[in-house]
């Protein structure tokens, strides 16, 4: 079974498409089957991204059943045999908002897949399919820029995903489901008061997944002058969500980036040895670290419970935490070096 990397943010125009098509290439490079994956319902682009503008077979040929398997969707990428892309949807007013039938059968699919690596790039903001497919991952990645709309959409983002993550460990056992589908939440505490007061046992399965349910954090387009206090940002996760980030990497803001896009092209191949494509690649390096030796929370055993249509309403009447005022970044993983064009001599990366 492929090992499903979902990548999302919380807000648009952070890079999201961008860090996928490296990523799935990168990991492509290491001599792994990796299928390229576009979810970003109604917004799909990871086409452009590696060249195929006009893809002969796309999802929505799936979900209208004019073909019957996922697999079949899955076209090759021309500049590297191990990729492979599932373009995306969104050309209609239905697949653009596909109903609950259309997407239980789509992510069932997404467990039938042949290949080592699924790379899902999918659409920005907290929609029930924005955060079904996130928690459909086995690992997950966020992308944030520096800017504080962004990450206060990060935070609102995993926070929302964690209550629906914990939602659906209770909905699929108990009989409070009726109870907690019509409930209005502000944070996943309240889930367990709420539902845990009458299902001891569904406490205990909700607070594994939750434990399980650390995303990786990626901050792209930095500079010296725009940092984020990841370790603020961590704490309020911690008290106000009960789940941790994993810093993975910052990209930072490079003009080679946009150059690939306008090529048609992942950075990584379009500019192998611009800054940008060498921290992707160091990106792709903590990744993969994650595949072949996961980390103790991802390890543990889960029970994933059956996906059950819900209409739960999530206030917006949100106690928001206060915005992290601004120090350096430093990644969890250890950043790879360059050369300097100009020296020739080798360097970190700050």
């Amino acid at each position: 079974m492929a090992t499903l990397i979902s990548v999302a943010s919380g807000k648009g125009g952070v890079g999201k498409s961008v860090v996928s098509a490296n990523l799935a290439l990168a990991l492509a490079k290491t001599g792994r089957q990796v299928l390229l994956a576009d979810l970003d319902v109604g917004g799909a682009d990871a086409h452009i991204m590696v060249g195929q503008l006009n893809p002969a077979v796309t999802l929505t040929d799936f979900l209208n059943k004019r073909v019957q398997r996922l697999e079949d969707v899955a076209i090759p990428v021309t500049f590297h045999p191990n990729l492979r892309l599932l373009a995306g949807t969104g050309d209609t007013l239905a697949t653009a908002n596909m109903a609950y039938a259309r997407k239980k059968r789509l992510m069932k699919q997404f467990q039938e897949l042949t290949a080592d690596v699924v790379v899902i790039d999918i659409g920005a903001g907290t929609s029930y399919h924005a955060l079904d497919f996130f928690l459909m991952g086995d690992i997950h990645v966020a992308v944030a820029t520096p800017e504080p709309t962004s990450v206060l959409d990060l935070y609102r983002f995993i926070k929302l995903a964690a209550i629906r993550r914990v939602l659906a460990c209770f909905l699929a056992r108990s009989p409070m489901s009726d109870v907690l589908s019509n409930r209005d939440f502000l944070s996943v505490e309240e889930v367990m008061s709420v539902a845990g007061a009458t299902d001891a046992e569904g406490r205990d399965i909700a607070a594994t997944a939750l434990r399980s349910f650390r995303p990786g954090l990626v901050i792209n387009r930095t500079s010296s002058r725009s940092q984020v206090n990841v370790f603020y940002l961590r704490k309020i996760l911690y008290e106000y969500v009960g789940g941790d980030l994993t810093l993975l990497g910052e990209i930072p803001e490079d003009p080679a980036v946009s150059q690939a896009v306008r090529s048609f092209l992942p950075v990584i191949e379009a500019a192998p040895t611009s800054l940008a494509a060498k921290c992707l690649l160091s990106l792709a390096t903590a990744v993969d670290r994650l595949i072949t030796d996961p980390p103790d929370h991802l390890k543990e055993e889960v029970t994933q419970p059956a996906e059950i249509p819900t209409a739960v309403v999530f206030s917006k009447a949100d106690v928001t935490p206060p915005l992290p005022a601004s120090t350096p970044v430093t990644p969890d993983v250890p950043p790879a070096s360059y050369v300097s064009r100009t020296t020739g001599t080798t360097d970190p990366i700050q």
